[in-house]
């Protein structure tokens, strides 16, 4: 079992560590493919494309529409504008596996 840090979270070093121990690459180079792959999920999103991760699951941007919140502790309405998000589909296949 691979040690996790701030209770189930898994840092890019312990997954860095993972994929260096199944695919036999150095961890100098599992670092370097890990990052090629976060930096292209990056750059694909902030083209407003949608990126599929077999197994895993479907990141994809959205559109939020301006809505009036409340200010915590106030009360006072304010205007929040309209943004972007990443949202995140869980396949199927893991879904059901959970």
């Amino acid at each position: 079992m691979t040690k996790t840090t701030e209770g189930n979270k898994i840092a890019k070093t312990q997954l860095v560590e993972q994929v260096a121990d199944k695919t036999g690459l150095t961890k100098k180079q599992a670092d370097e493919a890990v990052s090629a792959l976060l930096d292209a999920t990056v750059e694909a999103l902030r083209a407003g494309k949608t990126v599929g991760l077999p197994g895993l699951g479907t990141m994809s941007v959205k559109t939020t529409a301006a809505r009036t919140g409340v200010k915590p502790g106030t009360s006072e309405k304010i205007q929040i504008p309209a943004g972007k998000k990443v949202a995140f589909k869980v396949a199927s296949t893991l879904k059901g596996t959970l």
